[in-house]
């Protein structure tokens, strides 16, 4: 089906708009999570076939200034192991969309190197950051992420207080009989540092065959685990718009109570209210995390297509954006590519 053009705008065939891509600038990572990849690692992408700091920068104007996309956010992979993320932040922040504004810049990151690097970004035009941590516990955190550095995320973590990012989000999976005894401290932890904490539902975007839905700690019991503890109740508003979690306050915490977020993407799905897109290290869109297919836009932009072409692929790719991912229905098969090579 082919889309009018006109005007900006992402919109799938059930009145969804896009105003959020998740770009992906590499699949490459220096953990190896249990829940993401195996721990020999993946075959990476060759280099050839990885977007280069201008195409990424190309697309990103194209999903800005003519398709009104008005938060970028980059992810991996992991992020900062690209070189050129900075002058790529900095490219982002001078674009504009059609109605004048700047996007918001965030990114996503598993916290190794950033204290190196979070003055540099925030220089460049980085808004915000979240920071994954699943484990306050040393010995746990390696465990999970096969790489013994624990300190190395707390110290990015300083850098980016220092730095000004704010907020400062921290994204934490808890996988069962492994570390759910990590929620109330990670929530005494975030209030503690004035971060705020969002728990995910583990997806089945890992290792093929390991993503068990009877073996995932769901939200409702994340809530129980924190309700030990803590005085939780829903946060306005109740609508959750595009956003993905689901906001509680923490009764107790000041006249500005401190929120704590879960993500039920599997048990309390958002997909009637999503307001993604994505574009992968390698070109391709993919309109939900869990698509089979993907629109290749490098292939096209190599091509010589101009910006309005890469506009309608676009598109063209959002219109055919399914009503949901159809996680525990008959035909759901895991995506061929894993959550590292998709960005999250």
């Amino acid at each position: 089906m082919t889309i009018d053009t006109s005007g900006p705008g992402l919109i799938d065939a059930w009145g969804r708009a896009a105003t959020d891509v998740r770009v992906s600038l590499t699949d490459r990572c220096n953990l190896r999570c249990t829940y993401c990849m195996p721990a020999e690692g993946l075959e990476w992408l060759p280099s050839p076939q990885v977007l280069t700091d201008d195409e990424v920068v190309r697309l990103v104007s194209v999903a800005v200034e003519l398709l009104g996309i008005s938060e970028v956010r980059f992810t991996g992979g992991e992020p900062l192991v690209r070189r050129g993320l900075e002058d790529i932040v900095a490219a982002t922040a001078d674009l504009r969309t059609p109605a004048g504004n700047r996007p918001e810049i965030s990114l996503t990151t598993n916290g190794l190197g950033l204290d190196r690097r979070a003055s540099g970004l925030v220089r460049s035009g980085l808004d915000r950051v979240n920071v994954s941590l699943d484990s306050l516990d040393r010995a746990q955190y390696a465990l999970l992420a096969r790489r013994d550095r624990l300190p190395d995320v707390l110290a990015g973590l300083r850098a980016a207080e220092d730095a000004g990012l704010h907020p400062i989000k921290i994204n934490t999976v808890l996988l069962r009989g492994v570390n759910e005894g990590q929620a109330v401290p990670l929530l005494k932890w975030s209030i503690r540092h004035g971060y705020e904490l969002r728990f995910i539902e583990q997806m089945p975007l890992g290792p093929p065959h390991t993503w068990d839905r009877a073996a995932m700690v769901t939200a409702e019991e994340i809530l129980g685990l924190l309700a030990t503890e803590f005085e939780l109740q829903p946060a306005a508003p109740t609508v959750r718009a595009g956003a993905p979690a689901e906001l509680w306050t923490v009764a107790g915490t000041g006249d500005t109570p401190a929120t704590v977020g879960v993500i039920g993407a599997v048990t309390r799905p958002f997909c009637s209210a999503c307001d993604r897109t994505r574009l992968t290290a390698d070109g391709q869109i993919r309109n939900c995390l869990f698509a089979a297919d993907e629109t290749d836009l490098r292939t096209a932009l190599r091509a010589g297509v101009d910006d309005q072409g890469l506009a309608a692929m676009w598109q063209n790719a959002t219109w055919g954006k399914k009503v949901a991912h159809g996680i525990g229905s008959p035909g759901f098969h895991q995506p061929s590519r894993l959550m590292s090579a998709i960005g999250g």
